[in-house]
């Protein structure tokens, strides 16, 4: 799939050299259809890697993408230079008239604190608000995704008693749903967090469908009826290194982490690690924009959120 980003955005050169099919501006232009509008809200400290994460998830399906990066205004960022943001992301203010296809809602290194302490948490739920009339489909990942679920349906998150951290086994449910066609019994995805939503709360709750979880994760991936808000605890799109990074800081800083699970052959840190769970990352990106947002967006963006206001 051609993904439309700016043409100097720096993470383009990179996606190139994975042989992933990169579309500037110049060139969407000339083809004569409408590309899906997905934006981005990139909550994640270094913004690049995340970047890189998830166009190359989106790199696997036929459709055209024209991505928009989002940022909160509430929350200065410190590991991201600002004149990178200010040249290929945009705030809320800018964008709140437009509509868009799909929306994805990153996770966030503040997870241990409460929702409400968190210093752009007003911002983020006028973000979400704002999404159930803006955006045929929301993807929210692991903070994401826990904020949503507390946001939207009042489901706490729970500290756990050491983070979660590792390449975990999951087995799909409710096979039939779109979301994981083509997934086998059971896959493989990473997880990095410190908090949970409980299983039985989740499940308690009638608007939402399981459709995958872990004996040791927990539910990793669930959603409301409608597909417009779908949910992600873990991080399919982590790349190899991601979790030898996160381990190799911690460790640096003195904090209490073990070694990632299933991560390292042998558990040994100085291997490399095995690449487990990046094709089912592909079709679960794949099936989102597919069913959820491509198969569900009206050819107009204009009508989203009109069959909502006709049934109030």
């Amino acid at each position: 799939m051609p993904i439309k980003v700016q043409s100097d955005l720096p993470v383009k050169e990179t996606l190139e050299n994975e042989n992933i099919f990169v579309m500037d501006e110049k060139r969407a232009m000339h083809q004569d259809i409408r590309p899906l509008k997905v934006c981005i809200l990139n909550l994640m400290p270094l913004k690049e890697d995340t970047e890189l994460q998830l166009l190359r998830a989106f790199s696997n399906t036929p459709l055209q993408v024209d991505v928009t990066f989002m940022m909160v205004k509430s929350h200065i960022a410190q590991n991201t230079s600002a004149n990178h943001l200010n040249r290929f992301y945009v705030t809320f203010e800018s964008i709140m008239d437009e509509k868009f296809d799909g929306m994805i809602i990153t996770g966030a290194p503040v997870e241990q604190m409460p929702f409400e302490e968190v210093d752009y948490w007003q911002e983020i739920c006028e973000i979400m608000d704002w999404t159930k009339t803006h955006v045929t489909s929301t993807l929210h990942i692991c903070w994401g995704a826990q904020a949503a679920l507390y946001h939207h349906f009042g489901l706490k998150k729970i500290p756990l008693e050491e983070k979660l951290f590792g390449i975990y086994r999951h087995r799909v449910r409710n096979r039939r749903n779109p979301l994981v066609r083509g997934f086998d019994d059971y896959f493989y995805a990473p997880h990095s967090r410190h908090t949970t939503v409980a299983r039985e709360d989740i499940y308690a709750c009638d608007e939402l469908t399981v459709l995958a979880e872990s004996e040791q994760a927990g539910v990793l991936l669930c959603m409301t009826g409608d597909g417009k808000q779908i949910f992600l605890m873990g991080h399919p799109e982590y790349d190899r290194y991601t979790l030898d990074k996160e381990y190799k800081r911690d460790l640096s800083k003195n904090l209490p982490i073990h070694v990632p699970v299933n991560y390292y052959p042998g558990d040994d840190p100085t291997q490399k690690p095995a690449l487990q769970w990046r094709s089912h990352c592909n079709i679960l990106y794949s099936n989102w924009l597919n069913y959820f947002v491509y198969q569900l967006t009206p050819y107009d963006l204009k009508k989203i959120g009109s069959e909502e206001k006709k049934s109030e």
